[in-house]
Formats: C-alpha cells, structure tokens, sequence
C-alpha cells in the first residue's frame, strides 16, 4: 500500500511540474540558458549510473504434503543494488523522445521461506536465501518532456524493459526464470550544465510474467527442497529506480 501511494504521488507531482512549466518558462526564460540548442539536436548518446530494489511478489497455492508440511514466502526487506546503462536518445518531435538504454543491473532479494506447520513445535522450520541477480536490460522508453523554464525541464517516461539474468545457480530453494518483461513509468528532470545535462530520474518497474522456475531438474535427486517450488503458483517481480543521467 505505502509503494501504491508513493507511486500515485510521485506521478501526481509530475504531471503538476508538467502542467505549470509553460507559465514558468514565460516567467524565466529570460535568463541566460546554459546548451540553449541541445534539444534540437536529432539524436544524441549519453550514459547512466544509479542504484535499484528488487522486490518480488509471491502467490501460493497452498500446496501441503502428505506429512501436513506447507511453505509460505516473502521478502521482509530490500537491499540496495547498483547499474549501468548507455544511452541513444532520438528526438521525434519538440515534446517525445525514443530513448534505448541498454546496460547492467546488480543486485539482490533475501527471501525468508517459512514452513507453517506448527503441530510439531513452536519453533516452526524456517530457510533464508539470497538470490543473486546479474540482468542484462535493454529498457526503451517514450519521453514526453515539458516546456523549459531556465536550466530546468520535468518529464514523464512509459515504455517496457526486457531482462536477461546471467547469474542463475543450481540447487538454490528457489530459482528464477533467465528472462522476464517489465513495464515502466518514470518521472525525471532535465537539469542543463553549461558542459552537459544531469537527469535524475526515478522509474517504477512492475514485471509482467511469472519469474519462478518451476521444472527444477536439478532437484530430481533433492524431493525435500522441490515441496517449497510446489507450493507456489507465481510470483512477479518489480523494481524502483534511482537513475542519473549524463547527456
């Protein structure tokens, strides 16, 4: 519910910073602009730095086994994660710009796995595991930008960013799928320097498809550990990132 209502602000206040910056730039833009031209420029590249939290959704199914065992799952916390992204903006128009920023995510999820049954004592069984990410993502994003007031200009972003994580590892609890889709909604601001433009950036990441690997092959000779995929029927992954931008 708090990420629910941070998301609805956050998008409230840019559609506010969007709608008021053309009585801004009447107002201000007398001023001296630093790269008064860098918009009208057809493409240009740049690159990104920032940090990320990976969070992931599970939806059980109340699996039990004939012992009247049943795991449930969750994340108690989020840890930091860092990325790296390049960038090719091309301007179509004086408000829309298709950005490809391909690049690397590192981080990481502590699930808690629970077993709930507590007949046979009050301390019931309980399994920590981290479960480590390398995504290779090429995000592309649609950016509708508002009208330049000084050295200053909010946008808004929407596109989809598909996934690729290299850093799955066998016998784990739980193993995620390689590739996953996400869709994204952002929400930044251009800040022009007189040598290049700095752009914070905040996007909301809400996977698509179930990210659990659910045929665990490796597990053929472990049936203990199998019993925690069997009890779930999905689980969707989303992140919340902290991007700058340098272009």
């Amino acid at each position: 519910m708090k990420v629910t209502r941070c998301i609805i602000y956050s998008i409230l206040f840019a559609v506010a910073a969007l709608a008021v910056s053309p009585a801004c730039a009447q107002r201000f833009n007398d001023k001296l602009q630093n790269r008064p031209y860098a918009d009208l420029r057809r493409w240009h590249l740049g690159f990104s730095i920032g940090i990320h939290t990976q969070d992931i959704n599970f939806t059980h199914n109340g699996y039990q086994t004939p012992d009247g065992h049943s795991w449930y799952m969750e994340q108690p916390s989020f840890s930091p994660g860092f990325c790296v992204n390049g960038l090719f903006d091309l301007r179509l128009n004086e408000w829309f710009n298709l950005r490809i920023s391909p690049g690397m995510y590192f981080g990481n999820r502590d699930v808690t796995i629970l077993d709930v049954n507590t007949a046979e004592s009050d301390a019931p069984l309980k399994y920590r595991q981290n479960i480590k990410s390398t995504y290779v993502v090429a995000p592309i994003d649609l950016k509708f930008s508002g009208q330049r007031f000084r050295n200053c200009k909010p946008y808004l972003t929407a596109g989809v960013m598909p996934t690729f994580d290299v850093s799955r590892k066998r016998g784990d609890y739980l193993r995620l799928k390689s590739a996953d889709m996400y869709l994204t909604l952002g929400l930044g601001f251009d800040f022009y320097l007189p040598y290049f433009k700095l752009n914070p950036e905040i996007k909301f990441c809400f996977g698509l498809s179930d990210v659990i690997d659910h045929k665990r092959t490796d597990l053929a000779d472990d049936p203990d550990k199998f019993q925690i995929t069997q009890s779930l029927t999905k689980a969707r992954s989303n992140m919340v990132v902290l991007t700058f931008y340098f272009e």
